[in-house]
């Protein structure tokens, strides 16, 4: 059974995304700086600087939820969210 967090730590989030071998981004002509993503193949978005990533992800009051636990533990199921109540 798959398990989820949510985690606006810097060091876990960049851990995770570049254990699958992905990379911050933006979504390629975005006017608004703070719209970042996570990219695995480049062809829809624009590789930006980690510092520019965290940038936008603070920004944007956003966190990080992404797979925990799973059969797969390379599963790349993950997406920016809400920032709700996260410990510091």
């Amino acid at each position: 059974m798959a398990r989820f967090g949510t985690t606006a730590d810097y060091n876990r989030i960049r851990h995770w995304i570049e254990e699958r071998g992905g990379h911050p981004a933006r979504i390629k002509d975005a006017t608004d700086s703070e719209t970042v993503c996570v990219d695995f193949s480049s062809e829809t978005q624009e590789e930006i600087s980690w510092d520019e990533f965290f940038h936008g992800l603070d920004g944007s009051r956003r966190a990080f939820l992404h797979r925990t636990k799973a059969d797969d533990d390379r599963a790349r199921f993950a997406k920016i969210v809400r920032r709700k109540h996260l410990p510091h």
